[in-house]
């Protein structure tokens, strides 16, 4: 089985290692305003989804069990200090809590990324946040269709859609300058790359197995979020054995970019009860 390519910046700060996965057609730069605060006590690593920014487009199809494997195989080099010269700062495995353990939070995508990888890889997991996402998200045709409809037109028939769904109003009024760049990073990614990534998602649904997660979960969501609305935060948090929600006021989709501070303080909040 050859697993899809994904690329993990150099962890940057000090303590447990924290990596942070972003959603269908952006980046990492949606986690750019939380990073400075998460790195004064994590070191953070970026992922980057197959066929977005470094990250190669994948030639073959993949599921989002394969693609965890592949984001676990990464992470567990990196608390080897191994391949691809990803070496952590001293003290990367932290305490004794997370001895040869890291963290994970993800946005839409990278939330079901997260839980995805708590089911499956709970050894390497401490703890995971699914962000602005659910047990399932859209379903098979809906995907499929979105699939099909990139690889016609490519990725910039998505974004005039995007920016009403993602984004709570007043956020774009609020950051113009990064909601407008997130959107251009929409425009750039790989056709091929978000199609694939669509696919995986299509075959998503892992709704019967949230009783299997015992790592403890955060299932955080925006307000005004209408992709991954509250009662799908709830429904991950009834599903899980350990499990606690938290929802972002005058945010959607991109809590992240949206309102940074909040989810940055929740983060730590959570995190740090874990150790």
């Amino acid at each position: 089985m050859t697993l899809p390519e994904i690329a993990l910046t150099e962890p940057i700060g000090s303590g447990p290692l924290l990596v942070l996965g972003h959603s269908l057609g952006t980046g990492p730069l949606i986690w750019e305003q939380v990073v400075p605060t998460l790195a004064e006590s994590y070191s953070v690593s970026l992922l980057t989804l197959p066929g977005h920014g470094v990250a190669p487009v994948p030639t073959a199809a993949f599921t989002m069990a394969e693609l965890a494997d592949a984001v676990a195989s990464r992470t567990a080099d990196v608390l080897a200090g191994g391949a691809g010269g990803l070496t952590g700062p001293a003290g990367l495995a932290g305490p004794a809590g997370l001895a040869g353990r890291a963290l994970f939070a993800g946005v839409s995508i990278g939330g079901a990324l997260a839980l995805t990888l708590a089911l499956r890889h709970p050894e390497l997991f401490a703890a995971v946040a699914s962000i602005a996402s659910a047990a399932s998200l859209g379903g098979r045709d809906h995907w499929t269709a979105r699939a099909e409809l990139v690889r016609a037109q490519s990725t910039s028939v998505l974004v005039a859609a995007s920016a009403k769904a993602w984004f709570a109003p007043g956020s774009i009024e609020r950051e113009p300058e990064l909601t407008g760049r997130i959107l251009r990073v929409l425009q750039e990614t790989s056709d091929e790359g978000y199609a694939r990534c669509a696919e995986a998602l299509a075959g998503y649904d892992i709704t019967a197995q949230l009783g299997e997660i015992r790592v403890p979960v955060l299932a955080m969501g925006g307000e005004s979020d209408d992709v991954a609305p509250e009662d799908r935060q709830g429904e991950i948090v009834a599903g899980v054995q350990s499990g606690r929600k938290a929802m972002i006021a005058n945010a959607g989709h991109q809590p992240p970019a949206e309102q940074p501070a909040a989810v940055a303080a929740e983060l730590l909040s959570f995190f740090g009860g874990t150790r």
